[in-house]
């Protein structure tokens, strides 16, 4: 079977063939940091990184562009609110962002552009589109004029006259259509402003995801993400100036994750039930958040309350629990090789099989973990039936099969950003690592030690040489691999990415 994905623009599932064979180049839409993330948001990161995760697992070549809106006007209004600079405010909540992410366990996206470092290439593709009669200028604010596109409301499926039904601002008589969005706004006092052909001022929000997601992944490029509730106006309004101003198809594929509903109620600050992701962590395993995400396909609303919650951790606990068993029996002695119980292993031995064969199939139908989980769940089944048979005689044949499946259990999870390392595994793990990796992480990367695990910084040390073979920098990469070898700790790299792994008891 091969991968499909649900297109926005098609509202069908279509087979994906990505613009260059072996490659995908994907993009989406980051925080404007003016605030922490909220479960609305880490919901959508979650899913993206599950994607980008399996889009690795199954060969891909992925280029993940994933921007950070750091000018805005949310941002300028929480600095004034404060009396601080907008710059200020934004880069509080950058940092914040990152710190969340990480804790989350999200895989860093292969570049992290900031909107105020793309202005140069914001205000080239402004003046295009003045040039093909696309934008005009009003006092110094440049709009973007939607009636001479002619395919204006192709992804929301919505006509000009269904758009401005839901009116509720007052409407600008300087636009030439109430629908005209901004460009470029012309700068106020005490607000950010870069120098422009038309004065002073600063970008618009769609603009700055058009500059970005041409520089890094050009025309065309394979997946534009974000939630459902970017559709319209900001993924419309990125999709017409940017067809516009290349003349070109701007996305193959446009996916849009659904909304959080906390007790049945849509998440909104206007209702007050925003949680944010940094309160729930300090409660809760990311792995659970993580299991709460992937129980739901990822375009589906998905109900938040603490039973869903507790539902999440009871999961996490039986893949634990499985393991634990596995293990257990794994330490046990083996009775003798006669008789083998060759039939039972052989059913398990297929069920692993059969596991992964379900898990491929329903990740290649748009994703959809909710199948995929439910795939392990009943390998954990399978696991548990067959120990239970074979507690009193554990072969030699009984131990391969339940290694192998705790490998399959342990490497799909893996594939969603699961991690089921037990707890005990974790702690004899740490405790094993050479304290060598201070001194490395602190010549390498320069790093502040201060309440640094040693298995997080070899985790950064591999994000470090990673860098450095993509930029050719191989004595780098060679010196971090040599180094961590010469410690006893291996790297791998996998189709997942690069991993360690201790390479002496």
């Amino acid at each position: 079977m091969s991968l499909k994905i649900y297109n926005t623009m098609s509202r069908e599932k279509e087979e994906f063939v990505p613009r260059d064979a072996g490659k995908v180049a994907m993009y989406v839409c980051g925080p404007t940091v003016y605030n922490y993330i909220h479960i609305g948001n880490g919901r959508t990161y979650l899913s993206f990184d599950i994607i980008y995760r399996y889009l690795k697992y199954r060969g891909y070549d992925v280029k993940y562009v994933r921007n950070l809106t750091d000018v805005d006007d949310k941002i300028i209004n929480k600095a004034n609110e404060e009396g601080v600079p907008a710059e200020e405010i934004a880069e509080r909540y950058s940092i914040a962002f990152n710190e969340d992410t990480e804790q989350l366990g999200l895989a860093k996206p292969t570049i992290v552009p900031k909107a105020t470092e793309h202005v140069r290439e914001m205000i080239e593709i402004i003046e295009g589109l003045i040039d093909k009669g696309l934008a005009y200028v009003v006092e110094g604010d440049v709009y973007f004029e939607v009636t001479k596109f002619a395919d204006y409301g192709k992804l929301a499926h919505r006509s000009l006259e269904d758009m401005r039904a839901g009116e509720r601002v007052e409407i600008d008589p300087r636009k030439h259509h109430p629908m005209d969005f901004a460009l470029w706004k012309s700068a106020k006092p005490g607000e950010p402003s870069w120098d422009s052909p038309w004065g002073k001022g600063r970008p618009g929000w769609h603009i700055e995801c058009t500059a970005m997601s041409l520089k890094y992944l050009g025309q065309g490029f394979d997946i534009h993400g974000g939630g459902r509730d970017l559709i319209f106006p900001h993924h419309e309004n990125e999709l017409a100036q940017t067809e516009g101003y290349t003349g070109k198809q701007f996305v193959r594929y446009w996916m849009h994750g659904g909304m959080v509903n906390i007790g049945e109620e849509k998440m909104a600050k206007s209702l007050g039930n925003i949680i944010l992701v940094r309160d729930l962590l300090k409660e809760h395993s990311p792995n659970v958040l993580r299991l709460l995400a992937l129980g739901t396909h990822y375009r589906s609303p998905i109900d938040f309350s603490p039973e869903k919650l507790r539902e999440a951790e009871s999961a996490y606990d039986r893949f634990l629990n499985a393991r634990r068993r596995i293990a257990q029996a794994l330490e046990s002695p083996a009775v003798t090789r006669f008789p083998e119980l060759v039939e039972e292993a052989g059913r398990l031995q297929r069920a692993i099989q059969e596991t992964k064969s379900k898990f491929i199939e329903s990740m290649d139908d748009d994703f959809n973990s909710a199948a995929a989980l439910a795939s392990l769940f009943e390998l954990v089944r399978e696991i548990n039936m067959f120990i239970e048979s074979n507690e009193q005689e554990m072969t030699m044949i009984a131990k391969d099969a339940l290694s192998t499946a705790d490998g399959m259990l342990t490497e799909l999870a893996g594939v969603m950003g699961l991690n089921l390392m037990l707890p005990e595994e974790t702690a004899g793990l740490e405790a094993n690592l050479p304290a060598e990796i201070y001194d490395l992480a602190a010549e390498v990367l320069g790093l502040s030690l201060d309440n640094k695990a040693k298995s997080e910084l070899l985790d950064e040390l591999l994000v470090r040489r990673n860098e450095a073979r993509k930029q050719k920098d191989w004595a780098t990469a060679d010196m971090i691999r040599n180094s961590l070898a010469g410690m006893g700790i291996e790297i791998e790299d996998t189709p997942l990415g690069s991993r360690w792994k201790l390479s002496r008891d």
